[in-house]
Order: C-alpha cells, then structure tokens, then sequence
C-alpha cells in the first residue's frame, strides 16, 4: 500500500495486522482512514488518524501511526474517541 495523502509506502505492523482481523478493519478501509481522514498529531512523526465509516456502529476506526521513512500503522483501534 501507498499514502497518497503522506507520500510514503505504508508498513502495517504484526500488532497492527491482528487488531485488523479482530476489529474487522480491511487493508481498503486502512487506507481510507490514513488518507482521507482526520489526524491529530503528538509531535511531528507520531499522529492518530481517524474516520467515521456510517455503516460501522462501533464509533470511529483509528490508526496509531508513525512517520518515518513510511507510514508505520502501529496498531489499529475502534470506539476511538478523540476528547
């Protein structure tokens, strides 16, 4: 996969990759939330970026991710809350 939002590949973690399986969160509905949702950074590499899907009532998908050389999703969340 590719960010085309960050200009980077992106590098999914084994952590990241089971919390998918658990959380029903597919490599397209992944990459919507890295490019197309909202973020919230900590400091300039490590950022959560998150998205409402309307047909999903289980609050917001987030992903934990990392800027380095790629974009390093970390882990994969659900009942994300941004407060």
């Amino acid at each position: 996969m590719f960010s085309i939002r960050f200009q980077r590949p992106i590098v999914i973690t084994g952590h990241a990759r089971l919390r998918m399986v658990e959380r029903k969160v597919s490599d397209e509905m992944l990459l919507e939330v890295i490019d197309l949702g909202e973020t919230r950074y900590r400091d300039e590499t490590h950022l959560w970026a998150f998205k409402e899907f309307p047909e999903r009532n289980d609050n917001l998908v987030c992903a934990v991710v990392v800027l380095e050389n790629a974009v390093i999703v970390k882990t994969v969340m659900h009942h994300f809350s941004i407060l």
